[in-house]
């Protein structure tokens, strides 16, 4: 893992943040391989090419084994390292793990093919990555330290110094700046990496991305500081929300004292195969394909405020976009100015989200959002907010230990619970990650008909037949009366029996339509159409009603249901936990008495307006 003194080195991100960032990381396992040879013929430092993302977007949407894609890539790309991105206690989930589960996960992770851990704590808390580098080392392979660079008054450059000499000490072999959000200017940059370099004696390795558009300049001013490695993504996955282009950055520094030595004819051949890949995943492409400077000002990655804009749409409350970008910074203001990645950005994003939708602030609070003001994260930089903090936990004391201090061996239980549907240790693991997610990919190898997301889009799907009624466009232009609008559908609320909201822009404005069903058949995906008032009897749950109700904040899955019929309930106890933008919330007894009704079990997706359990 060395290199020339002033050789360039550079990591490659088609495999893992390139489609992640742009993408919806829905790149699958048979559009890499065949690149693969040329890939590892280039000569990068490494592939970032797992972590992040991607094992639950294997297990969720692709039905690919997260570990089998691991070791497949590994045979792969024999003469070119691995590299993962790992958040330290949190693994790849969004909790923290005991520490037998962690050590566990990087021996497995190290077996199937890591070569490279990059491992970073989104609160910058270097306790809660302690366990995950010395097992990194332990198994002999490369540990990089990763600071999460943001912009706050509390995060200083001697906060970052400190942080860059903790991950020295631990024994790290590199150190990474990850800009997860593209917050640095060029000589910000400088100094920064000058002061780093000064304090540190590992070699510096910079993760920017290109959201601002002041990527490369960034990445120039890096390497002249002394910066020693940089990330970037073949140019047909770069940009936006991505990095810098990989040719690009081999050409700018060509002939130089930083040359890489890559062979840019051989990065062009990788580009031509990913430009017709990427086609294939026009669904999933991001909205931000080009420059958006609004990130320098609200610092919400990319990738976050698509994740905003998919909630709100399901709710119905895509007009209120810009009340939750506004009330993101006032929620991490209270939170202690976490920087914003996962898991802090998923916490603080759905707090914003609940507080602008239910129209009172922490009137909704996820378990997420007490576990972090519990400490259960980790300590953040600056001073919570004491009030913010006591509506979520009243009396009850914030932790000042390692929150995986308080944890128990878990491995053993875990592995007891998945029982005989897990086939290995690796299972076991996929378990511990996503349980729901985890179960539901083994029941479906199981049966042997995996069942993964399809690559068209709804709107365009061909499996229907001729004769069945078509499925409306989204974007549109209609004339009236020799005036012409442009229509885009842009999400739709909960329909109140055969009427349902749309939001739509008509020459850009957001309007609210309310659209009325007068035909008997809809269409289905395989072209025979159903009934539309026989397909409501029986399968759809009631309204909500009265205050008694259960209902959900938000649209989501069901992952738990707490009580059953005729049980006594509290008012305030939890009776259901839903999962939504991967956070899992807590769904509370609104009123005390007795279970009537349950109109919802695990796995279910539900709908805030609906009715989930009856109370007497």
């Amino acid at each position: 893992m060395t290199k020339a003194k002033n050789k360039l080195a550079i990591t490659e991100l088609a495999l893992r943040d390139g489609h992640q960032s742009l993408l919806a990381t829905r790149m699958r396992l048979d559009d890499m391989l065949p690149i693969c040879e040329k890939i590892d013929q280039v000569g990068f430092w490494s592939v970032e090419a797992w972590g992040g993302a991607t094992f639950d977007t294997c297990l969720r949407y692709l039905k690919e084994g997260p570990w089998i894609r691991l070791r497949e890539l590994k045979k792969a790309l024999p003469n070119t390292p691995i590299q993962m991105l790992l958040r330290g206690q949190n693994l790849l989930g969004y909790r923290h793990y005991a520490d037998d589960v962690v050590k566990k996960f990087v021996d497995m992770a190290a077996a199937n093919g890591v070569d490279v851990f990059r491992t970073f704590d989104a609160m910058n808390d270097l306790r809660n990555v302690r366990t995950a580098i010395s097992q990194i080392k332990s198994n002999g392979k490369h540990a990089e330290g990763a600071i999460c660079y943001t912009v706050s008054p509390v995060h200083t450059l001697e906060n970052f110094i400190d942080l860059a000499k903790g991950f020295e000490d631990m024994g790290c072999d590199t150190l990474a700046i990850k800009d997860m959000a593209g917050l640095l200017t060029p000589s910000g940059t400088r100094e920064l990496v000058t002061e780093l370099k000064k304090a540190v004696s590992i070699p510096l390795h910079l993760h920017s991305h290109a959201t601002a558009g002041v990527a490369e300049m960034v990445q120039w001013e890096a390497v002249h500081a002394g910066c020693d490695i940089i990330d970037t993504a073949i140019s047909p996955l770069s940009g936006g929300t991505s990095h810098p282009a990989t040719e690009a950055m081999v050409a700018a520094f060509t002939g130089g004292a930083f040359d890489t030595g890559l062979d840019l004819e051989l990065l062009q051949e990788i580009a031509a195969y990913f430009r017709d890949v990427r086609k294939k995943y026009s669904r999933f492409e991001s909205d931000v394909t080009g420059v958006d400077t609004r990130v320098l000002i609200n610092q919400i990655p990319g990738g976050m405020i698509s994740n905003l804009a998919n909630q709100l749409k399901e709710q119905g409350a895509l007009d209120k976009m810009d009340a939750v970008l506004a009330e993101i910074p006032r929620v991490r203001k209270d939170f202690g100015y976490p920087p914003l990645v996962t898991p802090t950005s998923q916490i603080v994003g759905t707090q914003a989200v609940l507080n602008v939708v239910s129209g009172k602030k922490y009137k909704v609070i996820t378990s997420e959002t007490k576990g972090y003001l519990e400490g259960m994260y980790g300590k953040p930089l600056g001073e919570v907010n004491e009030d913010v903090r006591k509506l979520a936990l009243g009396d009850e004391e914030a932790i000042t230990v390692r929150p995986a201090d308080l944890l128990q061996d878990e491995l053993d239980q875990l592995t007891r619970d998945v029982g005989d549907k897990a086939k290995s240790v690796e299972d076991v693991l996929s378990y511990a990650m996503f349980p729901t997610i985890a179960l539901e990919f083994f029941e479906e190898r199981e049966s042997g008909k995996f069942k993964p997301e399809s690559l068209d889009d709804i709107a365009t799907d061909t499996s229907a037949t001729a004769a069945a009624p078509a499925l409306a466009p989204t974007e549109f232009n209609i004339t009236i009366h020799g005036e012409e609008y442009h229509i885009k559908v842009e999400g739709s609320g909960h329909s109140s029996d055969e009427v349902r909201p749309y939001f739509v822009k008509v020459d850009n404005v957001l309007e609210e339509v309310f659209v009325e069903t007068l035909t008997e058949v809809v269409p289905t995906l395989d072209g025979r159409g159903i009934d539309a008032k026989k397909a409501s009897k029986g399968s759809k749950r009631p309204k909500a009603r009265n205050d008694s109700d259960v209902t959900s904040p938000m649209p989501g899955r069901i992952v738990a249901v707490n009580i059953s019929e005729g049980d006594k309930v509290k008012a305030g106890d939890t009776v259901l936990t839903v999962e939504a933008m991967k956070m899992e919330n807590p769904v509370h007894a609104p009123v005390s008495g007795i279970v009537k009704a349950i109109y919802v079990s695990e796995g279910d997706t539900i709908n805030p307006d609906e009715c989930l359990i009856e109370i007497e």
